[in-house]
């Protein structure tokens, strides 16, 4: 096998999939990327055995077949090799890999490429296509609620699912959850409740990162795919049963806040300097048209600061984590934030007056 490309052509080929690779692997070939060379093209697969990307380069190709190589490695070296450099990549007859470019050399072990674990992707029930732009919109409003708490596996990524004409993401870690939709595409009619993985979300939102073009999207039982360009990322799913999140989210209460977000963010942001680390608990105090933020440390002091809002109701103290409000506030588009509350042991409704297709819950704290 025998091929050569342009190093910007080999760096983005390899940028795309090397990031599925584990930096520590037990199994040595799930260390190495797949490069099939024939008809011009040469096709780059890596895979952790739950999620497999693969991206396709054009490339000047001598002698077609395929190898596997240390896919951190050879990145590496493609970062580090100067812009517009051709890069010959091909098996020296030590059955070792060698890498030329201009006057540099190098020299990689191979494993064989029969041994590469391919992911079978077929039985896809629903196609369909979404622009990256509303992708990326679904992905953002909800990924920073996925769960880390591995005991709870089933909280480990975004449910998709269809209902009411919707295609709906949801989100939660069990002390907040976020919510995000848009209209159903063509095609998704019918989809099924389905938990795509953290890693794979991550993996996604950069590959799509701005991008403007359709994503392509293909769901089974067990897997979903992505087509982006040149580019398939394909994943298992989460076999869990996601919880019934409807039941959570509160009826819009009867007290409203409305408050500038950039401003309620700043402030939270200063008052929860002196927070403790555990808890990051900040109370919000509302009387009239005054919201006090404070935050009482026994070891670290405390802090209080006042804000002018929008709100006329009754009075009422409710506690929340510090981090969490500040999560949200990043995902509110418009200059300000509607907070639905009832009392301070109801969890707050968060709307973006901006974006009636995403919400936000947050569970309050004991202050």
């Amino acid at each position: 096998m025998k091929f050569s490309m342009e190093r910007s052509a080999l760096l983005g080929a390899l940028g795309h999939v090397q990031n599925v690779v584990e930096r520590r692997n037990t199994i040595p070939i799930l260390s190495n990327v797949l490069m099939t060379a024939e008809n011009g093209t040469v096709s780059f697969v890596a895979t952790d055995l739950d999620i497999e990307v693969s991206e396709q380069a054009n490339a000047d190709v001598s002698v077609p077949g395929d190898m596997t190589a240390p896919a951190h490695t050879l990145y590496d070296i493609a970062r580090k090799l100067p812009d517009g450099a051709e890069v010959s990549l091909a098996i020296g007859s030590d059955g070792r890999l060698e890498v030329d470019a201009g006057r540099s050399h190098f020299v990689l072990p191979l494993l064989p490429a029969g041994d590469f674990p391919k992911m079978t992707a077929d039985g896809f029930t629903h196609n369909f296509a979404l622009g990256a732009a509303e992708l990326i919109r679904l992905i953002d409003k909800t990924k920073f609620a996925i769960s880390t708490e591995e005991t709870r596996y089933y909280l480990n990524g975004i449910y998709m699912h269809g209902i009411d004409g919707k295609l709906r993401c949801v989100a939660t870690d069990g002390h907040r959850l976020a919510l995000c939709e848009m209209d159903l595409p063509d095609g998704a009619e019918g989809l099924p409740g389905i938990i795509i993985p953290r890693k794979t979300i991550a993996e996604l939102r950069r590959l799509i990162d701005g991008l403007s073009e359709t994503i392509e999207i293909s769901v089974s039982e067990a897997k979903i795919r992505f087509t982006i360009g040149s580019a398939v990322l394909t994943s298992k799913l989460i076999d869990g049963t996601f919880p019934d999140y409807d039941r959570v989210i509160p009826k819009a209460g009867d007290k409203l806040l409305v408050i500038d977000n950039s401003v309620f963010a700043n402030a939270v942001d200063r008052v929860s300097t002196i927070s403790a680390e555990k808890s990051r608990s900040i109370k919000l105090s509302l009387a009239g048209d005054t919201l006090t933020l404070a935050v009482n440390n026994p070891e670290h002091g405390n802090a209080v600061e006042d804000l002018m809002v929008d709100y006329g109701s009754e009075d009422l103290e409710i506690g929340f984590n510090a981090k969490y409000l500040l999560d949200v506030t990043t995902q509110i588009e418009a200059r300000d934030v509607h907070f639905h509350l009832s009392d301070p042991a109801s969890p707050a409704l968060v709307k973006d007056p901006e974006d009636p297709g995403a919400l936000f819950v947050l569970m309050p704290l004991r202050v």
